[in-house]
């Protein structure tokens, strides 16, 4: 089940509290300007910066 648009339009960046984009495959959000991936487990983002994977 993909994120609800309402949530993905209030989530921000932990790090930088820039915008998110969502994986095409649903799978994880992007911050382009920090160049983490944060990982979607369980229908739910995992928003910690040590949990993030950089691109």
């Amino acid at each position: 089940m993909p994120i609800d648009k309402q949530l993905l339009e209030i989530l921000a960046c932990p790090k930088c509290k820039g915008d998110l984009v969502l994986e095409e495959d649903n799978s994880a959000l992007i911050c382009n300007a920090c160049r983490l991936k944060y990982r979607i487990e369980d229908d739910i983002p995992v928003m910690l910066i040590d949990e993030a994977t950089p691109l």
